[in-house]
């Protein structure tokens, strides 16, 4: 029987340990620190992107990428929520 509840015990904890695995993977999902930093990579890829290309303007021009990827990750939310609601009717 003691065997039994250490078993338990052991499974319980294992379960507390990917919990907190599975709760930090979605912050770190979420968070404006993840999303302004690949804000960040994209356009420094954009201005290179653009000056090797030729493109007048390039640092201003390149604005645009980085910009679309944070509207589009602030609208997901509500997205999200609306193809939930709508999918599992």
């Amino acid at each position: 029987m003691e065997n039994r509840f250490q078993k338990l015990e052991t499974e319980v904890a294992l379960i507390k340990e990917r919990n907190l695995r599975v709760e930090a993977d979605k912050a770190w999902e979420t968070s404006y620190f993840r999303v302004l930093l690949i804000s960040a990579i994209i356009y420094v890829i954009a201005v290179k992107v653009m000056y090797f290309i030729g493109s007048t303007n390039y640092f201003l021009n390149a604005l645009v990428p980085p910009i679309g990827y944070f509207v589009s990750v602030q609208s997901l939310p509500f997205i999200k929520k609306w193809w939930i609601k709508n999918h599992f009717k």
